[in-house]
């Protein structure tokens, strides 16, 4: 048998030693990467159970402020059509946000964003309503007060005006009967610098009182002036600067405006205008209609 050579020998276990450690060393940076991959993977796995659970948190959070809105929702009520058709429709919009949310994985960050947007949205509509709600009711509670101040108004008038009539039947009585001009349809209309008719006070530029004439043998043919008296809500009787004037039953009474007519004895329809009148007041208005024999009829205009 050949005998190694010692230097031979001495070079290969060097080698065997050197590949040992190289090995060894090798396993080592394996295990160490391993250890170290466990635990980014361990860190990773409890970072996403926790954002997972965060989500759910906030979808669970989300789902009751929709459901809190919701119950606002239902509590609101009007007495209004028209808001109440716009609640129906709110309604109906949150019941399927409701299910829409309860549908969506939580982890679905985008939808939940995009629900949190329209919870947003719903919130500034119901206050919206709340607004208008608050508005009518003030507006309706002011018109109330406003119409029982114009009833209380017309009471006044009313009894003035009766109290006129007597006095004005008294005069008139001593005239005959028969030959005493008669009018029907008197009625008064409110217009605007546009010619339409209108109840708002700060709209009127201009009153339009329209009666007729009725048909009358036994009257006198001839130039006959129709008279107009109109007084404002306080009872002060508008002046459009004519300076027209009449006298009945011995009495001089002044007029708002005034028109003449041609009368022949059959039925005239006739309209006189009130102008240069600088504003109208809130109330009633109450007009009434002349000719120097009589009084020929009443009406009242109610202004807001």
């Amino acid at each position: 048998m050949e005998r190694e050579d010692p230097l031979e020998r001495l070079e290969r276990q060097r080698q065997e030693k050197a590949s040992g450690s190289s090995l060894k060393t090798i396993m080592n940076i394996m295990i160490a990467v391993a250890v170290v991959l466990a635990a980014a993977l361990a860190y990773t796995l409890v970072s996403k159970n926790r954002l997972v659970g965060e989500l759910r948190e906030e979808k669970s959070d989300l789902t009751e402020q929709i459901k809190a809105l919701q119950s606002d929702y239902e509590n609101l009520s009007s007495d209004y059509d028209t808001i109440n058709a716009q609640l129906d429709s709110s309604r109906e919009e949150i019941a399927q946000l409701v299910e829409r949310v309860q549908k969506t994985e939580a982890t679905n960050r985008a939808k939940i964003r995009q629900y949190e947007r329209e919870l947003g949205t719903l919130r500034s509509i119901m206050k919206s309503y709340i607004v208008q709600i608050d508005s009518l009711n003030t507006l309706n509670h002011k018109l109330t007060v406003e119409a029982a101040t114009a009833r209380k108004e017309a009471a006044v008038q009313k009894r003035r005006s009766e109290e006129l009539s007597q006095k004005v039947e008294d005069l008139t009585g001593r005239v005959s009967v028969g030959s005493v001009l008669k009018a029907r349809g008197l009625r008064v209309d409110a217009y605007t610098s546009a010619d339409k008719v209108t109840d708002k006070s700060n709209k009127v530029v201009r009153l339009l009182v329209n009666l007729s004439i009725v048909e009358n043998e036994l009257a006198e043919r001839g130039p006959v002036r129709v008279y107009i008296r109109v007084t404002d809500p306080d009872g002060e009787l508008l002046l459009d600067g004519s300076g027209s004037n009449f006298t009945l039953g011995g009495e001089n009474l002044q007029a708002t405006a005034s028109r003449e007519i041609d009368y022949q004895g059959s039925e005239i329809d006739l309209g006189i205008y009130v102008n240069n009148i600088p504003s109208y007041k809130k109330g009633i208005y109450t007009v009434k209609a002349y000719t120097e024999q009589s009084q020929l009829g009443t009406a009242e205009l109610l202004l807001r």
